[in-house]
């Protein structure tokens, strides 16, 4: 994105099949450990703290989505077992990376953070994608239009996103380092206006 959005709205607003208590599983990058991260995020949930219509991400919950595979009522959990089982073998063809988180981007529905280099992320969500394949019969979600990125908060109202840009403007904040050695396939709920999850199986790369 090269312009600034104007206004803002509710990135909370329910999408179909989601409701609340429904679970969906899917494949994260997660940050747990990652102090850097942690440094990076806080620094800007200080300098959008005086904003209005945003949910900060608390570290527990910072991470880059990847690739779902479906609500868990309605894939076969022994497909999910295969599915896990595949993308360890080719999730450890694929070699640990380093990347780097700097200047946030203004979203209307979130301050998001692209991360660099972006070629190992497509790597390994292509990855995922092709053990996916190995056990169903369609992968779901487009492979076209993926931006890897790390969101630091959400818009959970319509509102002008002039102070938000502003806040953005005038903080300087290093950027962090992350270092990638596994994908972390979840259970996401949207319950609390929030991604939280509980894990279900962490793979390794190499």
């Amino acid at each position: 994105m090269t312009t600034r959005p104007e206004h803002m709205r509710n990135h909370w607003w329910w999408r179909p099949g989601w409701n609340v208590g429904r679970r969906f599983y899917t494949w994260h990058l997660t940050f747990g450990g990652q102090m850097d991260v942690h440094r990076f995020a806080e620094e800007y949930r200080t300098a959008l703290a005086g904003t209005e219509g945003l949910d900060p991400i608390p570290d527990q919950w910072l991470h880059l989505t990847m690739q779902g595979i479906g609500f868990i009522d309605e894939v076969d959990q022994a497909d999910v077992e295969a599915i896990v089982e595949a993308a360890r073998v080719r999730l450890a063809a694929l070699p640990a990376f380093d990347i780097t988180l700097s200047t946030p981007i203004l979203d209307p529905e979130a301050v998001l953070v692209p991360v660099q280099p972006d070629g190992p992320v497509r790597a390994v969500r292509n990855a995922i994608r092709a053990a996916i394949g190995d056990v169903l019969p369609e992968v779901p979600e487009k492979a076209e239009g993926f931006r890897p990125h790390v969101s630091v908060a959400y818009s959970h109202g319509e509102g002008q996103a002039g102070s938000i840009g502003q806040a953005l403007d005038v903080t300087e904040v290093p950027p962090a380092a992350a270092r990638v050695e596994s994908a972390e396939l979840i259970v996401l709920h949207r319950d609390n206006r929030m991604y939280e999850w509980e894990p279900y199986a962490r793979v390794h790369l190499g």
